[in-house]
């Protein structure tokens, strides 16, 4: 799986700096992130119920399959001087969909490999590995590989995705004795009840959907703009910005790793978040790469340690046979507004600057994810505990059966 992160990394850089020498505006991403998200919003839901009632390897298997035949035509294209805008948001799309069946599916399987005690020690090795690859090594490769030419960065990520399908085919999960449903919808029906009586867990995803409505599209959109055209770096310059935020995370997740998880988890989950956004702000206030880098480095810090915290807490507190598709759920409402978040950037970057917008969506967003944390009930699971081998993990684990 380090393999392929390191190609996602490649990706990340050769589509944003390929998408701005097709159409050199705000709008050209922000059309390409759509497309992307859309399909992934749109069949996460399937995806949860798939990987809760069939083999997740497989499932991780195909769509690995899938997602790299699109990269594949991406560089054949490119290669041959013909890709265009339109062709670049179709295969990008198909791409999406992939991303739809692997996420839940790859969240889920962790259980299904590790004791309970285990868990926030592979969390933790999870966000070491995996900023190293994906937002370290793979955008400094994408950098210099886009440099040489965007086919040759589209090729690299393409054969990424054997070296997943290898590891994947030799994981040895335990065998998952879920429960049998009507239908599929009767399993998306039960996945949504379950959350719905828990505020920790649909209180922090209304202000996730929140916060990065506000804050994720012009992060994504604006940060290869600013680069580009504000600050008149390279792709390598984008991928240092980049590889400067692996840095960060991989440092949150030694730190966490040595740690352990904390005892007012929900609290620390938030605190880290709420800072996290309002080092957005920092992009608007760059004059310069290494403030970028900075900014990018603490945000990524802060984020991962918040999301190893939550990784954590949802494989505790979810049962093995529901995380499949609580993890899809997870993943459509955090992100089912994304698409809505980049088609504002633009025309909101068009009317407040490119800078004003990220600091505005910095600010705005951090007060929305601190917020959550006072919802009556947040941090219910903070008294209760419920640690592997605990009365109180037991018990939670069959009141939530």
């Amino acid at each position: 799986m380090a393999v392929s992160l390191v190609g996602d990394g490649i990706f990340l850089i050769a589509v944003a700096w390929e998408t701005y020498v097709l159409w050199n505006a705000p709008a050209a991403l922000s059309i390409v992130g759509i497309a992307m998200t859309v399909p992934t919003v749109v069949f996460l839901l399937l995806g949860g119920v798939l990987s809760d009632r069939h083999d997740r390897r497989l499932l991780m298997l195909w769509s690995d399959v899938v997602r790299a035949a699109a990269v594949a035509c991406l560089a054949i294209l490119v290669f041959a001087d013909a890709l265009r805008l339109w062709e670049l948001v179709a295969l990008v799309a198909v791409y999406g969909f992939g991303t739809a069946f692997f996420t839940p599916a790859f969240e889920a399987i962790v259980p299904d490999l590790l004791p309970a005690k285990d868990l926030a020690a592979a969390n933790s090795l999870d966000q070491f590995v995996r900023p190293i690859a994906l937002r370290l090594v793979g955008p400094l490769l994408g950098g210099w590989l886009v440099a040489a030419g965007a086919g040759v960065a589209f090729t690299v990520d393409a054969a990424s995705f054997a070296a997943s399908g290898v590891a994947v085919l030799v994981l040895r999960p335990r065998a998952l004795a879920g429960a049998k449903h009507a239908s599929h919808g009767a399993a998306m029906r039960e996945g949504l009840a379950f959350i719905r009586r828990r505020v920790w867990l649909w209180g922090t995803l209304v202000a996730a959907a929140a916060a990065y409505l506000v804050f994720l599209g012009p992060s994504e959109v604006l940060l290869p703009y600013m680069v580009k055209n504000e600050l008149h770096g390279s792709a390598s310059d984008l991928g240092l910005v980049f590889a400067a935020g692996g840095v960060g995370a991989v440092g949150a997740a030694v730190w966490m790793g040595q740690r352990g998880h904390p005892r007012r988890d929900v609290t620390v989950m938030y605190a880290t978040w709420t800072l996290a956004t309002l080092a957005i702000a920092g992009y608007g206030l760059a004059a310069a790469s290494w403030q970028l880098m900075a900014a990018c480095l603490v945000f990524n810090a802060l984020e991962t340690a918040g999301t190893i915290v939550w990784a954590t807490v949802k494989q505790r507190h979810v049962p093995r046979g529901m995380l499949g598709r609580v993890s899809s759920l997870d993943w459509l409402i955090s992100i089912g507004l994304l698409p809505i978040s980049f088609a504002l950037t633009a025309p909101v970057a068009g009317v407040l600057g490119v800078r004003a917008t990220l600091v505005g969506a910095g600010l705005v967003g951090a007060a929305i994810t601190f917020a959550a944390l006072f919802l009556p009930g947040m941090r219910d699971i903070e008294a209760t505990g419920g640690h592997p081998g605990s009365a109180a993990g037991r018990l939670a684990e069959s009141v939530a059966r």
